[in-house]
């Protein structure tokens, strides 16, 4: 079970930073997106080879019978797995490596179309729900105003 643990561990991670249900999958689809990755981050082509092939383990696991963990993992699968989600933690993983060494660049169609943030959506969702008070406050001050100088007006 120590595969599939990290691998939920993993899983979860990802669906949290890509804010998708899909999870690994999702993040997968984010670096098939991007044509240079390879070209701009070190073993690209590697992290995405092992990603897929873990989501095929884990397949393999859940879905076919007779299928252990014991007879298709090693434990340098599940050290690989725990290794990615440390570096997702200090954004080294291939994305936000890609975003960074990006960043000097104008922006591609590619990064545009692109869903991933290293930071946490949820950052993002109290960002807005803050920008959403003050709106609200803005207006009612206003309103407020506006009966004030109304109530003034017609005393007269």
């Amino acid at each position: 079970m120590e595969f599939m643990n990290a691998y939920k561990h993993l899983e979860k991670l990802c669906g949290d930073i890509l804010n998708d249900e899909r999870r690994i999958s999702a993040y997968i689809d984010e670096m098939a997106k991007i044509s240079d990755g390879s070209t701009k981050v070190h073993n690209w082509d590697n992290d995405l080879k092992k990603l897929k092939h873990y989501r095929w383990i884990r397949n393999q696991i859940v879905h076919e019978p007779d299928c252990q963990e014991e007879n298709i993992c090693h434990p340098d699968d599940v050290a690989w797995l725990n290794n990615f989600y440390s570096r997702i933690m200090n954004q080294t993983d291939p994305l936000a490596l890609y975003l960074k060494s990006s960043k000097v660049n104008p922006l591609t169609k590619t990064q545009k179309e692109s869903n991933y943030s290293p930071q946490r959506k949820k950052i993002h969702h109290k960002t807005k729900r803050s920008a959403n008070f003050t709106l609200f406050f803005i207006i009612l001050i206003v309103l407020i105003f506006v009966l004030l100088i109304a109530t003034f007006l017609f005393q007269k």
